[in-house]
């Protein structure tokens, strides 16, 4: 699957380049993941911190814990494709 040999963890350099590489894996998922979670914590606590009682005519936390429970799968498949990306290309 991989042209290149597996990664030289014994120096800093390869170290480093280890690093980068595996924070280049599923960054979309995790981005997005992370920004749905904020958003949902914000949309949960807002009501209570700014008194607002409706936003786009429904209730700020029901938005916050969908935004929320879409968050956590795509946090959960960035995990799972950095594991499976990190498993092929060290052997």
């Amino acid at each position: 699957m991989f042209d290149h040999p597996p990664p030289d963890l014994s120096t800093k350099a390869g170290r480093k380049a280890w690093r980068h590489e595996m924070r280049m894996v599923a960054v979309r998922p995790r981005r997005y993941g992370l920004w749905l979670l904020t958003v949902g914590a914000l949309l949960v606590v807002m009501p209570s911190a700014l008194g607002i009682t409706s936003l786009f005519g429904l209730w700020p936390p029901m938005l916050g814990a969908a935004a929320i429970l879409l968050a956590v799968p795509l946090l959960i498949a960035g995990v799972v494709l950095r594991r499976r990306y990190q498993r092929i290309r060290r052997r």
